[in-house]
């Protein structure tokens, strides 16, 4: 089975501005701007043997905030420019009340069965507790980026940096294969 990386979206791929104490995502192509930090690390990640796979919450989509289009523009920028194997998107509302929306499991219980995933040895990167509480219900180890999103419940690890991160969790996998020989 194979192990992956769950990488949230907005915040840690690419940044968002701060309004109002929230996060503003961006709504149409000009706004998205990739994180330039994340490229090298990604390649570090990819290079260890991980899939890695963008998951995002865009309530944009179905509120019509956000265009299929404009969203698409997007992702095909992240294509472009990230190693990534995938872009799992929910595009519900809170109200929908969907098992896809984080912190419900559904995005990396697709994830799982797609690409045959090992949950327990795979990892979760993001700046947001629900992405941390997604990881807990599918067994998979959290690593926050210490940001005001982080919320008070069940994280793994809470790290400074991105590359404080990745780092962590080449330490963790290279322990883990050791383990295993």
């Amino acid at each position: 089975m194979k192990t992956a990386i769950f990488l949230e979206r907005d915040g840690i791929l690419n940044l968002v501005r701060v309004e109002r104490q929230h996060q503003a995502v961006p709504q149409v192509a000009e706004e998205f701007m990739v994180n330039p930090e994340v490229g090298p690390l990604l390649q570090k990640l990819k290079a260890a043997g991980f899939v890695l796979i963008a998951t995002t919450n865009q309530p944009g989509l179905s509120l019509g905030d956000v265009s299929r289009r404009e969203l698409d523009r997007m992702h095909d920028l992240l294509r472009r420019t990230l190693p990534l194997d995938d872009i799992l998107v929910c595009p519900h509302d809170k109200s929908d009340m969907c098992s896809c929306r984080k912190p419900r499991p559904g995005l990396f219980k697709e994830a799982s069965f797609k690409f045959h995933l090992d949950m327990e040895r795979s990892f979760v990167i993001s700046d947001k507790w629900q992405d941390a509480q997604a990881a807990r219900e599918v067994g998979c180890t959290s690593l926050l980026l210490n940001s005001p999103w982080i919320g008070s419940g069940h994280h793994d690890f809470v790290l400074n940096s991105l590359a404080e991160i990745v780092g962590k969790i080449l330490k963790l996998h290279d322990g883990d294969r050791s383990l295993a020989a």
